[in-house]
């Protein structure tokens, strides 16, 4: 493991974003669904690619709140254009679990 300071840290922008749309995204080279993340006035809407499909259906998305880098540049996913990284943690088998909070926060607000 290699360690970086704190100000390398605080570079890293995670928000907290509520999913508006989820779509499937059969064309990936990976199953994935395709998401659009409302971050509030302040970010906007953004578009994630998420290899998530073992756990969620793209109908039950919308409306769940989940964290996500947002200022990384923007990543071609095939055909798809992802503009923020949507953050998990493995499962038992390697499947990915969304992070989320565990508590009702504003969208758009910063992980610290």
């Amino acid at each position: 493991m290699s360690e970086i300071s704190f100000d390398e840290f605080l570079k890293v922008d995670i928000r907290v974003g509520r999913i508006v749309k989820a779509e499937p995204y059969p064309e990936a080279r990976k199953p994935a669904i395709k998401l659009w993340v409302d971050f509030g006035p302040e970010i906007g809407e953004k578009k994630s690619s998420a290899q998530i499909t073992a756990h969620y259906a793209p109908a039950a998305l919308p409306g769940k709140k989940v964290l996500a880098v947002v200022n990384f540049p923007p990543r071609q996913i095939g055909k798809f254009i992802s503009e923020v990284l949507v953050l998990g943690l493995p499962d038992e088998n390697g499947e990915v679990v969304l992070l989320t909070p565990d508590k009702d926060v504003p969208v758009g607000g910063r992980m610290f």
